[in-house]
């Protein structure tokens, strides 16, 4: 009897032992894939990849690579690091969206909330209201009339079913009384040639997409004017009272069970890279809004947005697809 409860204890010991010396062998010589669920170009991939740079000096010169996972408004990404080994070799890097909003309009999404170790938060993307160069309206008050009075309703881009932008349009619309058309893209890449092009009358692209191109913003989705656009009135400005679709709340992932010891010292690494060159000088080119939030802050706020946004969607009438 004895000799079994020492055995027993031999390994209880030995397998407590296992996690801080995985943490100190990992990640070895293997790399770490960060998966990126938008196509490259955007500031989130931009600000992704300096991430993975920044990250790989902070585990001590580790081989980090950017795997873009793209499309369905970025579940594929997200389903693709849910489904992944909790070994710490996968990471997932975006916005909380595809996890908070698109997850309640798109059916067979085999992922939750709690599918997910969150690591850190990292910046905020904040979303714009923007017409053409060539449209003949000039400021949001313009657009607004033209949404209210016209036959037919308004049709406008975003970025995916269940993103920022397209619940935060259609929740201005409906508390403002705009009649409006949601056009889906699959990211403001694909939508902005078509605003261009005249296919819609206006889109709602993030800040970081129009900043420094020819696009004429009109609103902002924030509480605060955005320092890219000082001039451009934000929709409490104009109208908006009460609840505010909260902007794109992106951060580093794991799928859920990483060991604690790997999991603690990506939130370590997490914490460093915030003051790395190269990420602060991406989100200041690219206009995203740093916001950082330790693991546990950043798993508290997007299970706040989740039940937010469930709450929103079903208010709003809109159904899954």
């Amino acid at each position: 009897m004895m000799r079994r409860l020492r055995a027993l204890l031999g390994a209880a010991l030995a397998l407590a032992a296992s996690g801080p010396a995985a943490a100190q062998s990992w990640p070895g010589a293997r790399p770490i894939e960060v998966i990126v669920p938008f196509a490259p170009g955007g500031g989130v991939d931009a600000v992704g990849r300096a991430v993975a740079e920044a990250l790989g000096e902070a585990l001590g010169g580790a081989r980090v690579v950017v795997v873009n996972r793209d499309g369905a408004a970025g579940t594929i990404g997200f389903a693709a690091l849910a489904a992944a080994q909790p070994d710490g070799h996968t990471l997932g890097f975006g916005p909380t969206t595809p996890i908070t909003g698109a997850r309640h309009l798109m059916r067979g999404l085999r992922y939750e909330v709690g599918s997910f170790d969150y690591i850190c938060q990292i910046f905020e993307n904040q979303f714009s209201i923007a017409v053409s160069p060539r449209s003949r309206v000039r400021n949001a008050e313009e657009l607004f009339a033209a949404a209210r009075s016209a036959r037919d309703p308004l049709a406008y881009g975003h970025a995916g079913v269940g993103s920022v932008p397209h619940l935060a349009m259609e929740h201005l619309a409906a508390a403002l009384g705009l009649r409006v058309s949601q056009v889906t893209y699959r990211g403001d890449g694909q939508m902005l040639p078509a605003l261009l092009r005249g296919d819609i009358e206006f889109g709602v692209p993030a800040v970081s997409s129009i900043r420094g191109r020819e696009f004429r913003p009109l609103a902002v989705f924030a509480d605060r004017r955005h320092p890219a656009f000082p001039e451009v009135p934000t929709v409490r400005e104009l109208g908006l009272t009460g609840e505010m679709v909260p902007p794109g709340l992106n951060g580093l992932y794991g799928p859920r069970g990483l060991p604690a010891a790997i999991r603690d010292r990506l939130r370590e690494a997490c914490r460093a890279i915030m003051d790395a060159p190269i990420v602060r000088r991406t989100m200041e080119n690219t206009g995203q809004v740093p916001a950082y939030l330790d693991g546990p802050e950043f798993a508290r706020v997007t299970a706040e947005d989740d039940a937010f946004k469930e709450r929103l969607i079903r208010r709003l009438g809109l159904t899954a697809e």
